[in-house]
């Protein structure tokens, strides 16, 4: 199906919804990098009036990916298509993309109002609504949300923000990951998890270093999680093993294909899932114990993206995260490079549309507010994003040493940084991680 706008004298035309998401698109390179960006800043404007004409009801009949051949959308479609979606969505639907853009920016779109369209509400509509937002619509609707997950901390409360504190190395020393836990911990970081990027992706690896946080966690009576962010099988077999997990890890993506690349289905998350959750780590009985990442640009990187932009991608993956209720979300923005957030612009940009997105359909949002050293980019632009996201109400953002990932090789946000953030805007950590900081911290 074709879509129309006119401006003046010029008429233009987009081929499909794919077309048309990705024509409305703020510009980012990734989606000039797949020839699929609008090339004018006129054609851009012309497809967001169309889009912003086009009513959501459109959107559970027309599927960027056919049913039959992809499991996102398959789980996305049967998702709307319960007796209590329906019954959520039904207020919405008569309304236009632009229409519901004003819904949410009114007072008519309470807290609770969001709550019940969060579980069923495509990812879909969620990005195509972002598009038609400033960077203010995109903070101020998503500062009504708050989503709030548990473990041993209690992490999402309005006034509060956490930290993920992020102490890899490169050579996974454990003696060099324990002085920076406890340069975090001692600048009041680490209650969303503690979380380790391994540089060797084995067993015996993953196993020592949940060991370690383990070990740190109970001697000083620590109330935080443990990740060590290997890939989901190699967690499985350290939990065989008897590692002591707490949140499972994996990178996901919005299509089928993205998670084949990342070798993973969602029955082998689901197996996962079941599998973490039979250890009864965390002292309540419903706690959220998945922790995912994503990244605009991933479905891309992997030729997995079907002629899709790649924030309607991101979108896409936040169903997947859906499925799962999982206890921490990332949008690692920056990580991928300039190839497909080029400047310190675009970076700002989708990392308030992933986390607007995220809220709209109930996730618990963080971010990690990052940039490779070959993009255009500097710490200035990720003061600017770790600001505004806290305007948002982020649930968590990283803390780095020094905001320089000497494993990954990136830039990040420090310790310090969240500091500056809950004292600019009155937060303070979770409440069980501020009463052990209160009480001299074990």
């Amino acid at each position: 199906m074709a879509f129309q706008h006119t401006v003046g004298a010029v008429r233009y035309t987009f081929e499909s919804l794919a077309d048309l998401l990705a024509k409305a698109s703020p510009l980012r390179s990734g989606d000039q990098l797949a020839g699929i960006a609008a090339e004018s800043a006129q054609q851009r404007v012309a497809a967001q009036m169309a889009l912003a004409d086009l009513p959501l009801a459109h959107f559970l009949e027309d599927h960027l990916i056919a049913y039959e051949d992809d499991e996102v959308t398959r789980l996305i479609v049967d998702t709307a298509h319960t007796p209590e979606a329906a019954a959520a969505l039904a207020p919405i639907l008569h309304l236009t993309v632009g229409e519901f853009r004003n819904f949410l920016l009114s007072d008519d779109a309470t807290p609770d109002r969001l709550a019940t369209l969060a579980p069923v509400l495509p990812p879909e509509i969620a990005a195509a609504v972002s598009k038609l937002m400033r960077v203010q619509d995109l903070i101020l609707v998503a500062s009504k949300i708050r989503v709030v997950t548990r473990f041993r901390t209690t992490v999402g409360l309005a006034g509060r923000l956490s930290t993920r504190l992020q102490p890899n190395h490169p050579t996974d020393d454990p003696a060099g990951i324990a002085a920076s836990i406890l340069d975090g911990l001692s600048l009041g970081s680490g209650d969303a998890v503690i979380g380790i990027n391994p540089v060797s992706d084995n067993v015996q690896s993953v196993a020592t270093l949940l060991d370690l946080i383990d070990r740190a966690r109970t001697r000083f009576a620590i109330p935080t999680q443990s990740c060590v962010l290997a890939h989901i099988t190699t967690q499985m077999q350290a939990m065989e093993a008897g590692a002591p997990l707490d949140l499972l890890f994996q990178s996901i993506g919005g299509t089928e294909r993205t998670n084949r690349s990342f070798g993973v289905s969602l029955a082998l998350i689901e197996e996962a899932h079941q599998m973490a959750r039979s250890l009864n780590r965390a002292p309540v009985s419903d706690a959220n114990i998945l922790y995912f990442e994503t990244g605009q640009g991933s479905a891309l990187s992997a030729n997995a993206h079907h002629g899709i932009d790649q924030q309607t991608v991101e979108a896409r993956a936040y169903a997947v995260a859906r499925r799962f209720r999982p206890m921490l979300v990332n949008t690692v923005v920056g990580f991928i490079g300039p190839e497909y957030l080029y400047d310190g612009k675009q970076i700002l940009r989708a990392g308030l549309e992933d986390h607007f997105c995220g809220k709209l359909l109930g996730l618990p949002m963080g971010c990690d507010i990052c940039y490779t050293n070959h993009a255009e980019a500097d710490q200035d632009d990720m003061d600017t994003l770790l600001t505004t996201l806290g305007a948002a109400g982020v649930n968590y953002i990283m803390g780095v040493p020094g905001a320089d990932d000497i494993m990954l090789n990136y830039q990040s946000t420090s310790f310090h940084d969240a500091l500056y953030l809950r004292r600019l805007l009155n937060l303070r950590p979770a409440p069980e991680f501020e009463a052990w900081l209160e009480g001299g911290g074990g």
